[in-house]
């Protein structure tokens, strides 16, 4: 099998195991580096957003929860190959009822997988979005 085909059937393999949780956006050249955005409908209506980014030996990472309500308290988790690169709370905010965490974390050797997830601590509605990198 050739590369092309090998790096197309990882890609079909990764692609079938997030359908039906993310929608994930092209990946696009952006200040000399790749952009992945992936979404996903939380339990409960809310929306999030992963966004990844190359910048020189690091990935941009950035997670979003859209609630609608501000005051909402999150606990929130990054992973980047299984590996913890945050874990904290998030308070919703006015306007948007909204959070975002953004981390730079290293660019780990081949396809970087990250999970981000959230989950209210009053409702214990659960936000995950998978992208890789």
């Amino acid at each position: 099998m050739s590369k092309i085909s090998n790096r197309t059937a990882a890609l079909g393999i990764m692609s079938a195991l997030a359908l039906g949780t993310i929608a994930a956006a092209p990946a696009f050249a952006q200040g000399g580096g790749t952009r992945v955005t992936a979404r996903a409908q939380c339990s409960a209506g809310s929306q999030s957003k992963l966004t990844l980014a190359h910048d020189n030996g690091f990935i941009e990472t950035e997670f979003e929860v859209d609630s609608n309500r501000a005051g909402q308290v999150w606990n929130v988790a990054i992973k980047d190959n299984g590996i913890s690169v945050f874990s904290g709370t998030r308070t919703t905010t006015a306007p948007s009822g909204s959070f975002t965490v953004r981390r730079r974390i290293p660019n780990r050797a081949g396809v970087d997988s990250v999970v981000a997830s959230a989950k209210n601590t009053r409702s214990g509605e659960t936000c995950v979005v998978r992208s890789s990198i």
